[in-house]
C-alpha cells in the first residue's frame, strides 16, 4: 500500500523540520563538526605556547596598566621563544596586544581569553555580556591573529574563587561560539574535567582546555611529566573524541611553606620549589611538547608580584613565583639554561 500524505501533513512535517533545523548550530559547528585549531606559522607547528600576562611591579588588572612601550617590549621579550600565547579576557590590553602584534608584524599567534564571573547580580551579568561581546569584536577584528577563543578559566571546578557553573558558562560559550569562526573552548582544572557533571560543558566546545599542575599535586619534579602524560590520558578517555590542549602547567621557584590547611601551598607542595627544580621541569617539559605534539601552556612568561594577595600577602607565595623570567624581565637562570639548549644549539 503506497502512502500519498496529506497537504495537512505535508504542512505539519514542514512545521516540525523548520523547528529541527532552527535548533542546529551553524555550518561546521557541533555536534560532528568540531572546529580545528590550527596551530601552524610560516609552515612551523606552534603549539608550544606561553601564558602572557605583562603586568610589572605595582600594576595589576583593574588598574594601573602596562603602556604600550612596556607591552611591545614584553611581546618582544617573549617572540623568539614562543609563537602561542594565552591571554585571560578581552579587555583593554588585550586589545591593545593584537594592535601592536599586527603593526609590528610580531611572529606571534593568541588564544583568546572570556573573563566569566559569577553572576551574583545584574551588574556581573552584565560584565560577562560585555566580555563576551569584546570577545567577539576582537575575534573578528583579528581572524588572522586570533586562533581559538576561551571563554571561561576555572569556572567550574570546585576550588575555584570565581565558580560560576556549567549554567552560568554554556550560555556564553554559545554565545560566542556562534558568533565567531575560531574553535571556542574553556580552560578548567583536572577536577573538574573528571567529574560527570564536565560533559555537558565537553559537548558544547571544539577542544577542551586542561589545567593540571603536578607541583600543586604533590608530584616530585623527577615525576612531573610522566604525571602531567598520566593526566592527559586520564581526561582523553572521559571525553573521547575531544581534542585537548594542556592550557596551564609549570613550576614555581619560590612558595611559603607556612601556608597550611586544605589546599594549602605548605601542605600540597611536597616537591622541591627551586629555581634548579624549575630547570628540571623545563628540561622534561620542552622534551615531552616536542615528542608528543600535545599543544601546551607554560605558565607562566613573568612573575607577577600583584597575584597571591598582592603586597599585603608575603613576598614567597607560590603565585608570585611560576614565571621564566623575573619581574624584572631577567631570565631565571632556569631559562638561561634552556635557551642555551633548546634555542641556540650550535
Amino acid at each position: 500500500m503506497t502512502f500519498r500524505p496529506t497537504p495537512r501533513l505535508l504542512v505539519l512535517f514542514c512545521i516540525l523540520l523548520g523547528g529541527c533545523l532552527a535548533q542546529q548550530p551553524p555550518a561546521g559547528g557541533l555536534p560532528g563538526g568540531r572546529r580545528v585549531l590550527k596551530l601552524e606559522l610560516d609552515g612551523q607547528w606552534i603549539g608550544r605556547g606561553v601564558s602572557f600576562s605583562p603586568y610589572r611591579d605595582g600594576q595589576e588588572p583593574g588598574q594601573a596598566l602596562p603602556s604600550d612601550d612596556q607591552l611591545l617590549a614584553d611581546l618582544r621579550l617573549v617572540a623568539p621563544f614562543w609563537q602561542l600565547l594565552r591571554m585571560y579576557d578581552s579587555g583593554p590590553l588585550t586589545e591593545r596586544t593584537l594592535a601592536l602584534i599586527r603593526r609590528e608584524r610580531l611572529p606571534v599567534r593568541l588564544l583568546l581569553g572570556a573573563w566569566i564571573n559569577p553572576e551574583r547580580d545584574e551588574a556581573f551579568k552584565a560584565g560577562n555580556r560585555a566580555e563576551a561581546e569584546n570577545a567577539i569584536r576582537l575575534a573578528n577584528a583579528y581572524p588572522d591573529l586570533v586562533l581559538a577563543v576561551i571563554v571561561g578559566n576555572e569556572t567550574c571546578v570546585e576550588w575555584s574563587g570565581h565558580r560560576s557553573g556549567p549554567h552560568v558558562l554554556i550560555p556564553w560559550i554559545r554565545q560566542v561560539r556562534h558568533a565567531v569562526r575560531q574553535p571556542v573552548s574553556t580552560a578548567d582544572d583536572l577536577r573538574f574535567w573528571n567529574k560527570p557533571e564536565s560533559a555537558a560543558v565537553a559537548a558544547e566546545i571544539d577542544f577542551l582546555t586542561l589545567h593540571g599542575y603536578a607541583l600543586w599535586n604533590s608530584q616530585p619534579v623527577e615525576q612531573a611529566m610522566a604525571w602531567t602524560q598520566d593526566i592527559h590520558d586520564t581526561i582523553a578517555r572521559l571525553h573521547p573524541g575531544i581534542p585537548i590542549v594542556y592550557g596551564e602547567t609549570g613550576w614555581a621557584t619560590r612558595h611559603d611553606p607556612t601556608i597550611r590547611g586544605p589546599g594549602g601551598e605548605g601542605v600540597v607542595m611536597t616537591g622541591e620549589v627551586s629555581v634548579p627544580a624549575q630547570e628540571n621541569y623545563l628540561r622534561q617539559h620542552y622534551d615531552w611538547v616536542t615528542r608528543t605534539r600535545i599543544p601546551t601552556i607554560l605558565f607562566e612568561a613573568f612573575d607577577e608580584n600583584w597575584k597571591g594577595g598582592g603586597a599585603g600577602a608575603g613576598p614567597n607565595v607560590a603565585e608570585k613565583h611560576w614565571g621564566v623570567f623575573t619581574a624584572d624581565r631577567k631570565p631565571k637562570t632556569s631559562f638561561q639554561a634552556i635557551i642555551r639548549d633548546y634555542y641556540h644549539k650550535p
